[in-house]
């Protein structure tokens, strides 16, 4: 069966339409992906390397990365995202070649494809998070970068998370995050390894409600983002 929650998808579908709407609910998105893009390329040259974006969504960090010179493939399971991904094309006049395809589908037919490979806030979403992960790391050549961004499953995070951002802040729409479907650090790095790819850097992303800005920090009780590299 294909590693997908109809109940998560469904959530998607529903506001995929706002994907590209700095005021709405993906208003985290598009102000946290300055730091993801940074971030990645503080390990890695995005220009011309060939990266796949899991869980591309309606493709605000795809073209992120497509405008920093990437040949990017965004994959994902909600079909509405992916109309809105690549109607927005349409406005930007990147070139991003979008996919309605699973993880592990698209690590099958397209081994070692990839020198970069995306998966952000996805994880905490899905099943089985480990065979993401997995399918990650078989579309990497070797030498390839992963990166990964999800949420610790500690009482913080579910202060923050969910109570803060969903609820007090409204951030985002109500009942968007499952507490238990949160993914430790050891864990995510523990899968990491296991099928091949080696943890380099572990960041926090951080939250100020008062200024409300974003930023990269040490701790990773909420947020956090996962560096790591398959051997060569």
């Amino acid at each position: 069966m294909t590693n997908v929650d109809p109940l998560e998808l469904a959530k998607f579908d529903e506001h995929a339409h706002h994907w590209w709407d700095p005021t709405s609910e993906f208003r985290p998105l598009h102000e946290i992906n300055p730091l993801r893009l940074s971030w990645i390329e503080s390990h890695v040259t995005l220009a011309g390397k060939r990266v796949l974006d899991v869980g591309c969504g309606g493709g605000i960090l795809s073209e992120g990365m497509a405008q920093r010179g990437a040949k990017v493939t965004g994959i994902d399971l909600s079909a509405a995202a992916l109309d809105v991904a690549k109607l927005h094309l349409l406005e930007s006049d990147l070139s991003v070649d979008y996919r309605l395809e699973s993880a592990e589908d698209h690590a099958e037919a397209h081994p070692g494809a990839y020198e970069v490979v995306t998966c952000m806030e996805l994880l905490e979403h899905v099943p089985d998070p480990e065979s993401i992960v997995a399918a990650c790391a078989a579309t990497l050549a070797p030498g390839g970068w992963a990166f990964f961004a999800t949420i610790n499953r500690t009482p913080k995070a579910y202060l923050h998370a969910i109570l803060g951002a969903e609820y007090l802040l409204r951030l985002l729409p109500r009942g968007t995050h499952d507490f238990g479907k949160f993914i430790r650090p050891a864990e995510l790095a523990r899968w990491a390894r296991s099928h091949g790819l080696e943890p380099v850097a572990l960041k926090g992303l951080g939250y100020n409600p008062l200024t409300k800005t974003y930023r990269l920090i040490d701790e990773t009780a909420v947020n956090y983002l996962l560096a790591a590299r398959k051997a060569t």
